[in-house]
């Protein structure tokens, strides 16, 4: 069952009975199947599930990258299937920010270049976009490495570069698809206490992880299973000290 949480004059995210169906030749495919859920404004939500279990479905249409075959998705209070790509386009670009497991970092350009690119789409002047940009990296705590290019930096450090990128449009909602994947422990802690911070900052975080340690950090896991919602819950989260705490209501 969803968790209880206190009625909101609105959700930043809403999805009601979303269902998405592909069709490969002959064979149709229902990736998404009559999935009703809310997250709330600055809730830290991660999705789990076994690879085809509509996840990386959720988080396409979640960033609206994609468009439900059937029901209703509503991003802070605006229905994504009446916008025209001109518009989802500009959603994305000044509304939401991205992270993902591949860094995709242009390996040409320094880090303070890299975190530039979404403002230039953006039609940002040049001098507003260095600022911002730089302040972005210092946030990440790569203040220092606003020069180096992608090679001369760690895992670790890249994908804070590809967090500062994701920051730098001022987003309400940062989707971080396996964000962890190509760092060691170590590296993967340091990420999720930062993503973990944006959450004080008031930004909503939806992260997609087959890994428990990692949805540890969320408030709130939602699992899926065949295009299924199939559990709701609270999340252990580890405090600061490391200790787990259950967070984010009742199951």
């Amino acid at each position: 069952m969803p968790i209880d949480r206190p009625a909101l004059a609105r959700p930043l995210i809403e999805l009601r009975r979303v269902a998405k169906t592909y069709h490969l030749g002959e064979v149709e495919v229902n990736a998404l199947r009559d999935v009703s859920l809310s997250i709330a404004r600055g809730e830290f939500v991660a999705i789990m599930g076994a690879s085809g279990s509509g996840k990386s479905t959720l988080m396409n249409i979640i960033g609206c990258l994609d468009r439900p075959t059937a029901g209703s998705y509503r991003l802070d209070g605006v229905e994504i299937a009446r916008q025209s790509r001109e518009a989802l386009a500009n959603l994305r670009n000044r509304g939401l920010g991205f992270v993902f497991q591949s860094f995709n970092l242009l390996p040409r350009t320094t880090a303070l270049e890299n975190v530039e690119l979404p403002l230039i789409y953006g039609a940002v002047r040049a001098r507003d976009r260095r600022r911002r940009a730089r302040q972005a990296l210092e946030r990440v705590g790569l203040g220092d490495r606003v020069h180096h290019h992608p090679n001369q930096l760690s895992g670790g450090q890249q994908q804070r570069v590809a967090i500062a990128r994701a920051l730098v449009g001022e987003p309400k909602l940062v989707l971080a698809d396996e964000p962890t994947g190509n760092l060691d422990s170590a590296a993967s802690a340091e990420m999720m206490t930062l993503l973990r911070g944006l959450r004080d900052d008031g930004i909503t975080l939806v992260l997609v992880t087959h890994e428990p340690d990692i949805a540890a950090y969320a408030e709130r896991v939602i699992v899926f299973k065949d295009g299924l919602v199939c559990s709701d819950s609270a999340a252990l989260v580890r405090d600061a000290a490391g200790a787990v705490r259950l967070e984010g209501g009742r199951a």
